[in-house]
């Protein structure tokens, strides 16, 4: 007996380790899977997952409040009860041939998507689609938004973009019977017409880039903010730091565009005020280049050289936003590892004043349009920004009495140089 006892001892203890083990795993597995839960049934969202016969296999919370099933109605259902009557046809056909060539991507781009309730009535919806597979098959996992809201207030601005054209036209005309009574003074109307024209094409720009440059930020925010909400526990803090700095970095894009609306409605209004002085260049861009710090991005160095006098005859504001404009975007549109150089030259009746980067550079063509409002280059359309930036620069620019011009190929990078004259 006391051979057999020694001889099943190795066993035994391995079989306790093993069991231990495996204890540690299942409880392991447990969080993992209540951290699932936690994201598929919380999220703000309605998800769900298809099999390849299209029949709903798991529903979240959300989506079951959405369309106003329960899950044991629909679990098992194809996925078209959740669709009009009148697509499920071409549903089946569309579904059948995402499953040959399976992809994640948007559903229905450039379609308005209707979803429908189980009391039948209808909602649109903007729908992302994703894929996976594993030992029990390929599965698709549909993303599911209700976009009533932003419908209703897409409406709401449509309306009031017609109702601003209805009064532009009626101004037009108005500005014609005017021309042909006022035949002494058609210069001045020919101006007016113009100028009416001109702020309908630049109202339609405003609506269409501000909806943009606002939805993503604001994304963002409500996203991070949700996140921040669901991770309460001590060892979550970077996670909750992460989406903290990310709701930090939304805010300061909105600040700055909102900026950027009201810099250019001074421009227009005449309501920039110069405040000439007399101060130190040198001292005042290493001021402004420590403040570039935070934003410059990995391996990234700006170097400054100055040639003449320091004392320069500016508004510091003024300039001080000239350089926070070029030198922002020399770093957004060069990559990492990049040198930006920024150089002054003081001759005694000129200060030149030149910002280079090795960035993605302008086309000659874009370059014809640089300084007008809301113009955005054909190779940065995905890059945020509101258009604005060197329009400002070059108005405050001119404001001082300089003048600036810009040299640029694409994939070499871009030298601003702007000329101030000074007494």
């Amino acid at each position: 007996m006391n051979s057999t006892s020694k001889w099943l001892k190795k066993p035994l203890r391995f079989l306790n380790t093993m069991l231990n083990r495996n204890n540690l795993y299942k409880k392991e597995y447990n969080k993992e899977l209540q951290r699932f839960e936690a994201l598929f049934n919380y999220a703000s969202i309605g998800i769900l997952v298809t099999n390849q016969q299209g029949e709903i296999v798991l529903i979240n919370d959300f989506a079951l409040q959405q369309f106003g099933f329960t899950r044991e109605e629909l679990i098992g259902e194809k996925i078209e009860i959740l669709m009009p009557q009148r697509v499920h046809g071409s549903h089946v056909r569309h579904r059948e041939g995402y499953n040959h060539h399976p992809q994640s991507r948007p559903m229905g781009i450039g379609m308005d998507l209707f979803a429908k309730r189980k009391d039948g009535t209808e909602f649109p919806v903007e729908i992302s689609l994703s894929q996976y597979k594993h030992e029990e098959g390929a599965f698709v996992i549909a993303y599911i938004n209700n976009i009533t809201e932003r419908k209703k207030s897409e409406e709401k601005i449509e309306k009031l973009n017609n109702e601003l054209e209805q009064k532009i036209t009626e101004r037009t005309q108005q500005l014609t019977n005017a021309l042909e009574q006022l035949e002494h003074s058609k210069e001045e109307v020919i101006t007016a017409l113009n100028k009416e024209k001109e702020l309908s094409e630049l109202k339609s720009r405003f609506v269409s880039m501000a909806s943009h440059e606002f939805r993503t930020p604001l994304s963002t925010i409500l996203s991070s903010a949700y996140l921040v909400n669901q991770y309460t526990s001590a060892d979550e803090q970077n996670r909750r730091t992460k989406h903290i700095q990310r709701i930090i970095s939304s805010v300061t894009l909105l600040t700055e565009v909102l900026n950027d609306f009201l810099s250019v409605g001074k421009i227009e209004e005449g309501g920039v005020h110069l405040r000439i002085s007399i101060f130190d260049i040198y001292l005042h861009i290493n001021d402004v280049m420590q403040e570039m710090q935070d934003i410059v991005r990995e391996g990234q160095q700006i170097i400054y050289e100055h040639e003449g006098h320091t004392q320069v005859q500016l508004d510091p504001s003024l300039l001080k936003h000239i350089l926070l404009n070029l030198l922002g975007n020399a770093i957004k549109f060069s990559p990492k590892n990049a040198v930006i150089r920024v150089n002054t030259k003081h001759t005694g009746k000129e200060l030149i004043l030149t910002v280079q980067d090795k960035g993605m550079g302008i086309s000659a063509e874009d370059q014809q349009h640089l300084f007008e409002r809301f113009f955005r280059g054909g190779n940065v359309s995905n890059i945020q920004g509101t258009g604005l930036g060197l329009h400002i620069v070059s108005k405050y620019a001119e404001l001082m009495n300089g003048q600036i011009t810009c040299n640029s190929e694409i994939n070499e990078g871009t030298i601003f140089t702007i000329i101030f004259q000074q007494a």
